[in-house]
């Protein structure tokens, strides 16, 4: 009786103080011992944690592990304040507490560890005798364990417990306040290191005759740079010198499978997890490149084939493990060319291009959350300030510093940057930081993306101090910042006074006058001041390419006020010519040839995917002089041509779909224009883009084999078909499109099918990595979700696979969508052998069942109601609305179910060919052809031109009037017509909604 109204009480003080379930907070308070609820000190640190829960939660468990921890906890106010505080933010570093109890007096400890205590620490947690592996001319470390799999376990085990009992003491110091951003950074990147030299010695142990190469490490990024986060890939490059005596080559080898070694011993998962991805990456030539190189190879390739990006990367470069001595003269050596990079031609421009490489590869659904690469976040302000010191840094030693805030101060005392700007941007910096240690924490996961339930921005919000709305405050700040910073990164890296001080004696010319921003504003320029910086950068100095410029400009600047978009149209002008404008036929055929500099103008104000296309192929500029040299190119040139870039590179797969996909891009700028132009119809775009994509994976295809068989494909044990299926299969692909297709094979006389299947397998994996893989071409996804069993089922099977399945466990849906299925790439025979199998199944003599035309109908219907996005105007989504795409071909396929089997001329892929049949036969009548027709290619036109314009694909049209009034343009219609647009596509589609749902839905 007399319990309840207290446990109320109480559950609700413990609400009021933060705690989102009273009640359960109250029974694990209770659990604690019963003057834990009465201990206002204990729950004055709880309730202060960014997640009063969570904190409670693990406390709760340490203490059920280990019942003396409480007394401690209790009396030791730091102690209390920094795991109360590391408890509310990372659930993965309390289960590791709870785990370990034997780790709290870490998080106790006062001030932060020398980098020299740390390694010292780490080594000897693996076993490893300090003495023995001075960093400073590290050999053979031949205490460290490794002798057998159970001791090198036992090592990596220690290595990883070790390491996240500091990584325990830098949060607990962070979240607690005790340390500054810059500090916590630089304590990660130290333990970090730390850890690589434990690693390192593990590796020596297991490694034969490690002790006859010298090894460094070099920290690169965050880490080199000692501003690293709680959860990274650890970025390095190698450097190794044989000892006297020791052949380079031998060594060399060495060297690298200890780099081998030391970076499995970090990332392998064992019982306590894994530490993080040590990657390579950015050593010269990549990931083609060898691991490990000597200094002198690494200076030879600096100095002839270093692209700018891999000088920007060298900005951060320091000595992080192993000889730390070679390291030094590695960094000294690479220091001076890096602070030369600026001199190099097109500098300012290929960092810029560099920089919309990196925002391009960010997912459209993070973009507005990612707090590193997206809009406004951590790339934008450590891009600006990188451009800033490279170009500046030449003659202002001041600005070579490798952290972030540090490099940002320097740039402010010398007047680079404007002290209110760059007090905002570190500003910024450091809250997006401390945002991206509080993401990542909670789980130890790497990440960059703001999360999206409340409870985590909640406790995110807390974590910065934030208690009276903690969301609300977070997302208003957030955006605040993110503003900020994306208006001072565009002020900062794209004004046009860099490319004059990097182009020394060259001087900016100001060209910003008053009646310069109400001409340009008249003409229709959203954005007077940029269009004039933009024509301050292509007009400046005394070169003759300038002089042109200012010849062509006048003209230009209408033509590119006729387009839709004039801003984007003379950004897009300057970047190609930022590209081209050393070249000397570029500017002289826009200036002798009025046609090219005409169209070139309409694309760029038209669509930011030709632009996109023609930025990574500025030299197919050429071909908008002529129209012929827009018609679409016959599949036999472009085969052939695929064909020789294959044969060129042997067994180099991944340079051979390089060239492949270069070849794929400027087929695509070329059938992008066309068009535009209207030299093509919509289907004719279909067929161009499906054709292309055939040859691209037919290409692909053979340089995957010749990669998995060293050249010799006749080896290769099994014979390979891709079938194409969904749009690709109807020759309907669109520019946004994936190739959906199926993998089948036959292995070859004396091969077992496991050993085909394998082989199969591994070209299929690989021919669709390296299609997808980011590069600066576009990537051709391959999909292939629509085989047997779905994602579920294997990639590839072999034809009697195919046969069993079919005969056995085959679904009405799989009957339909066969019926776009068509041999693609691989071997022929075998692609008409399967599709004699799939005939009968798609193509029944019996025609559909009733059952499976009602299956069909829910099918149909679920979609609508499921797939349509959440908000999405039914009436304007291209494929699953009303009268969209997904009804005419439905409608398509039905008659082809009920009537391909005793009507051949109903066996086609292609939807409008289809309908057409049918009418021919006397299956549908013209007039529902004609309307059903008509709305599936204006759907395709309004779906391809939405990519045209905006650069990314979507099936909705956009609700915002500037982005509908640019694609109504792209379609032909005037400038005032996106009404018009919207409202011919409503009418059309609705005309289609009702022919196909009497077909659809009357027997």
């Amino acid at each position: 009786m007399n319990t309840a109204p207290r446990i109320q009480t109480t559950a609700g003080r413990l609400a009021a103080l933060g705690f989102a379930d009273g009640a359960r907070a109250e029974r694990l308070l209770d659990a604690l011992g019963p003057e834990a609820v009465g201990d206002f000190d204990l729950l004055d640190d709880l309730a202060a944690a960014a997640d009063p829960d969570l904190a409670l939660s693990s406390l709760s468990r340490l203490v059920e592990r280990d019942p003396s921890v409480l007394g401690a906890f209790r009396d030791d106010p730091v102690l209390r304040r920094r795991l109360s505080g590391v408890f509310g933010l990372s659930a993965a570093l309390g289960d590791h507490v709870v785990r370990h109890p034997g780790c709290l007096p870490f998080i106790q400890a006062q001030g932060r560890p020398g980098d020299q205590e740390l390694r010292e620490e780490l080594l000897l947690a693996v076993g490893a005798d300090p003495e023995a592996a001075e960093p400073i001319a590290d050999g053979p470390v031949p205490s460290a364990p490794g002798a057998g799999p159970g001791e090198r376990g036992a090592a990596l085990d220690a290595l990883r417990v070790a390491y996240r009992s500091r990584l325990l003491h830098i949060a607990g110091r962070d979240v607690a306040g005790d340390a500054t951003l810059a500090e916590t950074a630089a304590a990660l990147a130290d333990l970090a290191g730390a850890a690589l030299d434990a690693a390192l010695a593990i590796a020596r142990a297991e490694t034969p005759e490690s002790g006859d190469v010298r090894l460094a490490v070099i920290g690169m990024g965050k880490c080199g740079a000692r501003e690293l986060n709680y959860i990274s890939d650890v970025d390095v490059v190698f450097v190794a010198e044989p000892r006297e005596g020791v052949d380079e080559t031998k060594a060399l080898q060495t060297a690298t499978r200890l780099a081998q070694a030391m970076m499995k011993a970090c990332s392998t998962s064992t019982p306590e997890g894994s530490l993080w991805e040590v990657d390579a990456g950015l050593r010269p030539e990549g990931k083609l490149g060898p691991l490990v190189r000597t200094l002198d190879s690494h200076l030879v390739y600096y100095r002839r084939w270093a692209k700018t990006w891999e000088f920007q990367a060298l900005l951060k470069a320091r000595p992080i493990a192993g000889d730390l001595e070679l390291g030094q003269e590695y960094v000294a050596a690479v220091n001076e060319m890096v602070w030369q990079a600026a001199a190099r031609p097109h500098f300012v421009e290929d960092v810029q291009a560099m920089r919309r490489r990196v925002e391009a590869h960010v997912r459209a659904s993070e973009a507005e959350r990612q707090i590193k690469l997206g809009p406004g976040g951590l790339r934008d302000i450590e891009f600006a300030v990188q451009l800033l010191q490279l170009v500046h840094g030449r003659s202002e030693p001041l600005l070579r510093r490798r952290a972030t805030l540090s490099a940002l101060a320097a740039l402010s005392r010398g007047g680079f940057v404007g002290r209110d700007d760059a007090k905002a941007l570190a500003e910024a910096y450091t809250f997006l930081r401390q945002v991206e240690h509080m993401i990542q924490l909670y789980r130890l996961r790497r990440t960059h993306v703001v999360p999206s339930d409340t409870a985590d921005l909640r406790r995110i919000g807390r974590g910065l101090g934030m208690t009276t709305d903690p969301v609300g405050e977070f997302t208003t700040t957030w955006k605040r910042h993110a503003l900020e910073v994306r208006r001072l990164h565009e002020k900062l890296f794209y004004r046009p006074l860099l490319q004059a001080v990097a182009r020394l004696p060259e001087s900016e010319a100001r060209l910003s006058t008053a009646a310069a921003q109400a001409r340009l504003e008249a003409l229709g320029y959203a954005d007077p001041d940029g269009a004039l910086r933009h024509i301050a950068g292509l007009t400046s100095g005394v070169s003759r390419r300038a002089a042109i410029q200012r010849t062509l400009l006048p003209v230009m600047l209408g033509w590119f006020a006729d387009a839709p978009d004039p801003d984007a149209g003379l950004l897009g002008f300057r970047q190609v010519s930022d590209k081209l404008g050393s070249t000397p036929w570029y500017l002289r055929l826009l200036r002798d040839e009025t046609a090219v500099a005409e169209r070139l103008a309409r694309v760029l104000g038209t669509s930011r995917y030709v632009t996109g296309l023609l930025l990574h192929a500025p030299e197919a500029v050429g071909m908008l002089g002529e129209t012929s040299e827009l018609a679409v190119r016959p599949v036999s040139t472009l085969a052939g041509e695929a064909a020789a870039a294959v044969n060129r590179h042997g067994a180099e797969a991944e340079t051979a779909v390089t060239a492949i996909r270069a070849l794929r891009r400027k087929e695509l700028l070329r059938t992008a224009c066309a068009d535009l132009f209207g030299l093509i119809d919509i289907e004719e775009v279909g067929r161009a883009l499906s054709s292309l994509n055939d040859v691209t994976v037919q290409a692909a295809l053979d340089a995957t084999i010749n990669k998995v068989c060293r050249g010799r494909r006749e080896d290769f044990p099994t014979r390979l078909s891709v079938i194409a299926m969904g749009r690709l299969g109807g020759m309907e692909s669109s520019y946004a499109s994936d190739a959906d297709v199926m993998f089948v094979h036959a292995p070859r006389p004396g091969v077992s099918e496991r050993d085909a299947t394998i082989a199969a397998q591994t070209v299929a994996e690989e021919m669709r990595r390296l299609l997808a893989q980011p590069a600066p071409d576009p990537p051709l996804q391959i999909d292939a979700g629509l085989r047997p069993e779905g994602r579920q089922g294997p990639l590839v099977r072999t034809i009697a696979s195919y046969r069993a399945y079919y005969e056995r466990w085959s679904s009405h849906w799989e009957a339909q969508a066969l019926m776009r299925a068509r041999f693609c790439a691989g071997d022929a025979d075998l692609g008409a052998e399967f599709m004699d199998l799939i005939d009968p199944l798609r193509y029944s003599p019996e025609g559909i069942s009733p059952e499976a035309v009602r299956e069909m109908r829910k099918l149909k219907a679920r979609m609508e109601a499921e797939r349509l996005p959440r908000g999405a105007d039914p009436t304007l989504h291209t494929k699953l609305g009303r009268g969209g795409l997904t009804d005419v071909e439905w409608v398509a396929q039905l008659i082809q179910l009920r009537h391909a089997g005793a009507v051949p001329a109903l066996r086609t892929t292609r939807t409008v060919g289809a309908l057409r049949a049918a009418v021919a036969e006397g299956l549908l009548e013209q007039a529902d052809e004609a309307v059903l027709g008509e709305a599936w290619r204006f759907a395709s036109r309004v779906r391809d031109a939405i990519m045209l314009v905006r650069g990314r694909a979507a099936d909705s049209i956009p609700g915002l009037v500037k982005e509908r009034a640019l694609i109504s343009r792209a379609l032909g219609y005037p400038p005032d017509g996106s009404e018009d647009f919207i409202d011919d596509y409503r009418r059309v589609t609705r005309r289609a909604r009702v022919v196909a749902e009497r077909l659809l839905y009357e027997d």
